[in-house]
């Protein structure tokens, strides 16, 4: 098991054995598409009391992704993020734009891939993630083989809102929830990847989700630096957002911008600690700057360019706080539209 606060859910998704369609899903990134490749690894497993054994020609051919009775379907976006590339492969191009969608397209191929005879008596396994890029169209194409799946197929979706998929869908699956790992479970795994330096408020802006904790260490923002943000756009000073990834800075600053809004209205922060939040925001502009932030993490794989646009969101969200001096920026005034 990679992760091992999955143990426990993997057990009780093979428990449902009768179920041939699950919604694994979690509020952050639990690992939910970990379980899912695991959950369809023990459905292929050759051993079916030991699955997944790990060892048998079946599991290894899940490892490797050539298993022909397992159909992984992932956005474009993820493909290029997991590199599950061919060398000629038309996302590799520079003008390309990886849909962050399920495409109708996708669907289809993978309808009629279930339609054909397993290579063996264990089934197809389909792994769909995450449910919620299954955009209208494609969601209702799958809904037929939701409901009557062709053969011994079994279907996994990971995800972590329910509520965005269609009624229609979540009707046709069993779901499970995954749970977050304790602390004490989450820094012992971060531990054991090398993490050698205090996690707590990465853990807490990150909603105790190890993975995503991690991935914010990788990209530079350790607890002192996640401390500081806050401050920094109250001050409109951007500097040590810049350079990194447009989708997770975008992400960072609508919690600064949530938690902003939380102590506007007498509520207490949830990511970040009351005390780094400056006081004087008013809700009205914390609100328009948060439908920002939505708009941009909407088309976050816009050719935005990069620093442009995180200056302009920082800017734009320290006019949130007009007691705190903004230090004059070059150029003057950012706009989205000067940053495309």
């Amino acid at each position: 098991m990679p992760l091992p606060w999955l143990r426990e859910p993997l057990l009780r998704a093979l428990r449902l054995e009768r179920s041939h369609a699950l919604l694994l899903h979690a509020p952050q990134d639990a690992g939910q598409f970990d379980l899912a490749l695991t959950l369809a690894q023990a459905w292929l497993c050759e051993h079916p009391g030991q699955a997944p054994c790990g060892r048998c020609s079946a599991c290894r051919l899940v490892h490797q992704r050539s298993h022909p009775d397992l159909r992984i379907v992932v956005p474009e976006a993820l493909r290029v993020r997991f590199e599950w590339l061919a060398e000629d492969d038309p996302l590799l191009r520079a003008s390309a734009k990886p849909s962050r969608e399920i495409k109708i397209e996708q669907v289809r191929d993978a309808i009629e891939w279930t339609q054909r005879s397993a290579s063996s008596t264990r089934g197809r396994s389909l792994v769909i993630h995450p449910a919620e890029a299954l955009n209208a169209h494609s969601a209702s194409a799958l809904l037929k083989t939701l409901e009557e799946p062709p053969g011994n197929l079994r279907i996994v979706m990971a995800g972590s809102d329910p509520q965005r998929l269609l009624p229609t869908l979540r009707s046709r699956v069993q779901r499970l929830r995954v749970e977050m790992p304790d602390a004490k479970q989450a820094k012992a795994w971060l531990s054991e990847q090398g993490v050698a330096v205090q996690t707590d408020r990465a853990l807490a802006v990150c909603g105790g989700s190890p993975l995503a904790t991690m991935m914010l260490l990788e990209a530079g923002f350790d607890d002192a630096a996640l401390a500081a943000l806050p401050s920094a756009v109250a001050r409109g000073d951007a500097q040590g957002l810049l350079g990194k990834p447009v989708p997770l800075v975008v992400d960072l600053l609508q919690r600064v911008a949530h938690d902003a809004m939380a102590r506007a209205a007498g509520a207490g922060a949830r990511y970040f600690d009351d005390a780094s939040l400056p006081a004087g925001a008013t809700l009205s502009a914390l609100a328009q700057w948060q439908r920002e932030l939505l708009r941009v993490a909407a088309h976050d794989e816009h050719p935005w360019h990069a620093a442009l646009l995180v200056e302009a969101l920082v800017t734009n969200g320290a006019r949130c706080w007009p007691r705190t001096a903004t230090p004059a920026r070059r150029g003057g005034d950012h706009s989205l539209h000067s940053a495309r």
